[in-house]
């Protein structure tokens, strides 16, 4: 299939549905915050109920279960379909299928990267590697099962052929130990159709993924991102980010034109002790876009969240951007874009 005739939907474009992973297992969490996860997911699919259809990954008999969390939420019930999709952990941005559109057939076609848990780090995830081709069935999408390990929330695209990527992931050898760039970049374009890949070097602390685009750097509109920064010289995100907004000063759209960058701060570092992220990956660039709406993570930082809430509404006027708060997700190193994966229209 040549380049052209596939296209990669910007996030912004319209959907006809979200998909998000069910939280079941016991031992993915601290032990007291399974409850309150499952409470959050709902809270978070409730509101996108709101806006669209919802789709969710769970084995049969979680189905239950589920119905019954959704009840008192406010969900839009006959806007939510549950499929009989086994699942090892939450992350669908990620296990989940990248959708993108075949032109030629004008059929929606669903990307199957390898998934191998972020290279090796937390078995099991044989579930998690049959989802994204049991969403493509659920969905009558195409099928391709892409030779590359990665990840959803490694790429970010402009729907217009610009994406962008970091080396840290797509070349880590934990993941494709044999390829080089160029077999990476070749790959990309032929599953993406994507023209102009830019890469950034690595992600920000405590980000298990080894360093997701979706944390870092995020397209608001063909020829503009917001990216993330910190102020704080003595940071351990400061030089990385630093670096990061020089290396952007060189993006541009496939027809040449500059991008606009728009700088998101970084939330006041969110630490634990006991756990195996000293430092956890908060970052308000892992919102989900969807139809008419923004759901953006917050962190109990009123002046913090205030000031992202604010510079992400002046990005996207006319969408209602609803602030929700991750602090309890982001223990397992993620946030909404993280556990979500959204269905483009045709």
């Amino acid at each position: 299939m040549s380049q052209q005739e596939i296209r990669w939907p910007a996030e912004w474009e319209k959907q006809d549905a979200v998909w998000f992973s069910w939280p079941h297992r016991q031992d993915t969490w601290p032990a007291e915050k399974l409850t309150q996860i499952r409470s959050q997911f709902t809270q978070i699919i409730a509101t996108c109920s709101r806006f669209q259809p919802v789709s969710i990954n769970a084995a049969a008999p979680l189905h239950a279960g589920i119905r019954k969390a959704l009840a008192p939420s406010h969900c839009k019930l006959d806007r939510i379909t549950l499929h009989d999709h086994s699942t090892n952990d939450v992350w669908c941005r990620d296990h989940g299928s990248t959708f993108v559109i075949n032109q030629t057939s004008n059929k929606l076609r669903a990307i199957d990267w390898h998934f191998n848990s972020w290279g090796g780090k937390f078995p099991p995830w044989d579930l998690d590697d049959q989802v994204a081709q049991q969403m493509a069935t659920a969905t009558q999408a195409e099928h391709y099962r892409s030779p590359l390990y990665l990840e959803g929330g490694a790429i970010e695209g402009n729907g217009a052929g610009t994406m962008i990527t970091t080396e840290a992931v797509a070349l880590n050898p934990n993941r494709n130990p044999e390829w080089t760039k160029s077999d990476v970049e070749a790959e990309l374009s032929k599953a993406l159709g994507v023209k102009n890949i830019f890469w950034l070097p690595s992600g920000i602390e405590g980000d298990d993924t080894d360093g997701h685009i979706d944390d870092l750097t995020r397209f608001v509109r063909e020829d503009a991102i917001v990216s993330i920064v910190e102020n704080d010289s003595k940071d351990p995100n400061y030089r990385t980010l630093q670096q990061n907004l020089e290396i952007l000063q060189d993006l541009k759209t496939v027809s040449g034109s500059n991008v606009e960058i728009v700088e998101l701060p970084m939330p006041t570092p969110l630490r634990t002790k006991g756990w195996r992220l000293e430092m956890l990956p908060a970052s308000y660039a892992n919102f989900l876009i969807l139809n008419d709406s923004v759901l953006v993570p917050t962190f109990n930082q009123e002046k913090n969240d205030d000031r992202a809430l604010g510079i992400l509404s002046e990005c996207f006027t006319g969408r209602n951007v609803i602030g929700i708060d991750c602090r309890d997700i982001v223990w397992e190193g993620g946030a909404i874009h993280c556990i979500s994966q959204q269905q483009p229209s045709l």
